[in-house]
């Protein structure tokens, strides 16, 4: 404990620029340009020599099948997960749009973002209307809509998190968070082992949004309420080349 301290008050002295080893400046004090560089460079060392063997991941891809992981994980939080192959993408697209039409009033109208891959739409039924977020719509015509088909940034096998990025295949984030129903497609190669590994594939500069199952809340007596904070149902399509149908 004694040493944690001297550590912490001897980066205090350095950030403070103090003049000279043991002398404590005083208030009013205005440290000289020199010192202060000096200070703020003896910080940066000490920082960069600080070690960091601490354990980067929990799953080696090698030794572990980081996609049924993910699957395991994302199952767990109640979403509803179907691995498939990568050409049967369109197929279960349809298939899962189509279904929810009975829970709808009238023809069934799903947003796709734009830049969403137009090979995965290429099955969808007639009964099926799909719909587009240019001009955006408005958060009620986004509440009024069957549901929300996009791609991800990453997902991460640890948690069973799906990253958006907003890219071009995501759409805004109003687009996954007022709508009930979000399918979203995940390919098996952007699904990460751990946290470093999926936050080393974004881009910092971009919005992200970490989807773990679909939006609930125990606020209240501990009391599972589902759709509080974005859609009450999630299903999402891991397109994967060794799946089976």
């Amino acid at each position: 404990m004694t040493a944690a301290r001297d550590q912490i008050l001897a980066r205090i002295r350095a950030a403070n620029a103090a003049r000279a080893a043991g002398d404590t400046p005083r208030a009013g004090d205005t440290p000289r340009a020199g010192d202060t560089a000096r200070a703020t460079g003896d910080a940066d060392s000490a920082y960069a020599a600080l070690p960091r063997d601490y354990r980067r991941a929990h799953h080696d891809p090698a030794s572990t099948d980081i996609v049924e992981l993910f699957a395991g994980r994302a199952a767990d939080y109640r979403a509803v997960v179907e691995r498939v192959p990568s050409g049967a993408v369109a197929a279960a697209v349809a298939r899962i749009l189509q279904a929810r039409a009975p829970d709808t009033d009238g023809v069934p109208r799903f947003v796709v973002p734009g830049g969403l891959p137009p090979e995965w739409l290429a099955e969808v039924p007639d009964g099926v209307e799909l719909a587009g977020d240019d001009p955006p719509l408005s958060s009620a015509e986004l509440d009024r809509v069957a549901g929300v088909v996009t791609g991800c940034a990453v997902a991460i096998a640890e948690t069973g998190t799906i990253i958006l990025d907003h890219g071009p295949a995501q759409g805004r984030r109003a687009l996954t968070l007022v709508p009930d129903f979000h399918l979203v497609v995940v390919r098996a190669g952007q699904v990460a082992a751990d946290l470093a590994d999926a936050f080393a594939r974004l881009d910092p500069a971009r919005p992200h949004t970490l989807i773990s199952g679909p939006s609930a809340t125990s606020d209240i007596e501990l009391i599972r309420v589902e759709g509080v904070h974005g859609p009450r149902n999630l299903h999402i399509l891991l397109a994967d080349t060794g799946a089976s149908s």
